[in-house]
């Protein structure tokens, strides 16, 4: 269930703070094809999360089979989780990786109680689980299986590219459960995203993801966000970025701005002062009132996004929130300074009443588990 070759790992004589005490702790693993990254296996308890009924994400329960992520993105939300395992949010995020080596069984027993009621299951929420760590655990698998074999209906969102390993899987299950499939590409400039996010795959080699998903005979969403200002926001980065979206066959776009939670912050401000001194001045304004950036840019940045959608076949004319997969309603939810979800959606699949379930940041059941956006 952990390594498939296990030739060559070390176990690491620094026990995970805050796991150990629990008894949860299988072993903390090194590989050299990892280097500088340290693997935490722990034994999960529960695989499913319950969103609090209250919260403004547009599903109901998550499954987050990693926590930390070697995709390194300087703005990931989700690194203030790792302060509950009093593990560093920033360097430690990117290279003390826990993972729940038994998430695919947990999961099938909780999806097999007689309770459950077949809701709609968001993984990619907090940390991507299709990471490069999932070539070598392989926990995907397993969790499409159960969620086939329970009647479960779900959606992935992802920058891995390892994605396309499962696509036979995903096409099967689609014929069985709804499946909704997104992916995340933020940057189209090459050294900016091997600086932003050093740890993704190359923006081609998503984009030829995004294709054979649909060459799979899947939907694929393409979430376009976090729009960098000062970086990726210009009209000339806009028209590229959309342009290359609608050429690989994206079924649907969802664009928002960078927002700077308190945890994330520090972080990405630290690598602009190092990488693009120049913009820390208009950083500081624009972000001088919170998280959020002001209403004038985000209504300027909806037009702009708008027009392009449209001219491209991406969009039907209008923004609005995102659709709640799998019961049709629709919420109206925060997200990067709007009020609403911004995206459109091709018209096929406007027809067909489908939209990938938005990602956004949110409390959850427990501290451990709260699902924040991957962006």
């Amino acid at each position: 269930m952990r390594w498939n070759n296990r030739t060559g790992l070390q176990a690491s004589p620094n026990a995970l703070p805050g796991l150990e005490r629990e008894r949860d702790l299988v072993r903390s693993v090194q590989a050299p094809d990892f280097a500088g990254v340290t693997f935490h296996e722990v034994l999960a308890r529960s695989a499913l999360n319950r969103v609090p009924g209250g919260s403004e994400m547009p599903f109901a329960w998550t499954v987050n089979p990693y926590r930390g992520c070697t995709h390194a993105c300087v703005y990931c939300f989700a690194r203030p989780t790792h302060s509950y395992l009093e593990l560093d949010a920033g360097a430690g995020f990117d290279s003390q990786i826990v993972v729940k080596v038994n998430v695919a069984e947990v999961l099938e027993r909780e999806l097999l109680k007689p309770s459950w009621g077949r809701e709609h299951v968001a993984l990619g929420t907090n940390t991507d689980p299709y990471q490069r760590a999932e070539g070598k655990y392989r926990l995907m698998p397993g969790i499409i299986d159960a969620f086939v074999r329970s009647g479960t209906p779900f959606s992935i969102l992802t920058k891995g590219t390892l994605l396309r390993r499962d696509l036979p899987a995903l096409a099967a299950a689609a014929d069985r459960v709804p499946v909704d499939i997104g992916l995340s590409i933020a940057v189209f400039d090459e050294e900016l995203q091997r600086s932003v996010e050093p740890g993704t795959p190359s923006t081609a080699a998503r984009l030829a993801t995004v294709s054979a998903v649909r060459d799979a005979g899947l939907d694929c969403t393409v979430f376009l966000m976090p729009l960098l200002p000062g970086l990726t926001d210009s009209d000339e980065m806009l028209e590229d970025a959309v342009a290359r979206l609608a050429a690989a066959g994206a079924t649907a776009v969802q664009f928002g701005a960078l927002h700077l939670k308190p945890g994330v912050k520090p972080w990405y401000m630290h690598w602009l002062e190092r990488n693009h001194p120049q913009l820390v001045g208009l950083y500081r304004e624009l972000y001088a009132d919170g998280p959020y950036l002001p209403a004038a840019y985000a209504a300027d940045l909806r037009a702009r996004m708008q027009r392009l959608l449209d001219r491209h076949g991406l969009g039907d004319g209008r923004a609005g929130p995102t659709q709640r997969f799998g019961d049709g309603a629709r919420r109206r939810v925060r997200f990067d300074g709007f009020d609403g979800v911004e995206g459109s959606r091709s018209r096929g699949a406007a027809r067909r009443g489908v939209s990938m379930a938005g990602s956004v940041a949110g409390p959850a059941r427990t501290p451990d588990e709260r699902p924040t956006a991957l962006f």
